[in-house]
């Protein structure tokens, strides 16, 4: 072989070896490119004061409502049902009635705003102010309740997040600005919560349905027919007639 020759192999074979011994270093620094990339970026947080606007604009009472539906009560040692009728007047009055199959009052209760007022014969408990206007779809946490934060989730659903003076968490999950669930935690765990289900365009929700959790309570309310009517006396806000 001729010294020409086994000079040209040689460098041959120490561009190869000098490729090879580079290629860790080049994927080192690939590596390293990489994982000092930045993060991908996330979704803006929620403007949840606007949110809460919304929801509240979207189910706010425009005109006044007769509400005809069909209602059931589990509780430990009873269960009761039979019909019911909601009579609602803007601006944040409502009046639910329960009856049982035979007609008999089973319970009566008034919403003013925030204030919340029940019969003196009701036979069962009625939920607290805010859930039972959530029981109508109506957005209203109610005064002395801060709004404390939010989030976004995956399927487009909203929450808001609510605390009241007693330390409880208040967690509205919206969708297209409208109630889809209300949960009330104590120390974590959920104590009560509402349940709404919704057909595309209606005003109300078609069911709702309130757990107590830890008395283990429910009641279901199923809707019949809404009717839009004149506006109602005073007084039947005040359990008058």
């Amino acid at each position: 072989m001729s010294v020409t020759s086994h000079a040209i192999r040689q460098g041959r074979g120490n561009r190869r070896r000098a490729g090879i011994a580079y290629l860790p270093v080049a994927c080192t620094a690939f590596v390293t490119a990489c994982a000092s990339a930045p993060p991908a970026p996330t979704a803006p947080p929620p403007d949840v004061g606007q949110i809460a606007l919304a929801a509240q604009r979207v189910s706010s009472i425009d005109v006044p409502y007769r509400l005809l539906f069909e209602w059931s009560i589990n509780e430990p040692g009873s269960r009761l049902g039979g019909r019911g009728v909601a009579r609602i007047e803007p601006p944040a009055f409502a009046r639910l009635d329960l009856f049982s199959s035979n007609g008999e009052r089973v319970a009566a209760a008034a919403l003013e705003g925030d204030v919340l007022r029940i019969a003196d014969d009701v036979q069962t408990d009625v939920p607290p102010a805010t859930l039972l206007w959530g029981t109508l779809g109506v957005f209203r946490p109610g005064t002395g309740i801060g709004l404390t934060g939010g989030r976004r989730f995956p399927g487009g659903e909203l929450e808001l997040q609510y605390q009241d003076a007693g330390g409880s968490t208040i967690l509205y999950t919206l969708s297209n600005s409208r109630i889809q669930q209300i949960d009330v935690q104590h120390e974590g765990r959920t104590w009560e919560e509402v349940t709404l289900i919704r057909e595309d365009g209606e005003r109300f929700p078609r069911q709702a349905m309130y757990r107590h959790l830890e008395d283990v309570r429910e009641l279901r309310i199923t809707l019949e027919s809404v009717e839009h009517v004149e506006s109602y006396p005073a007084d039947i806000f005040y359990l008058g007639m």
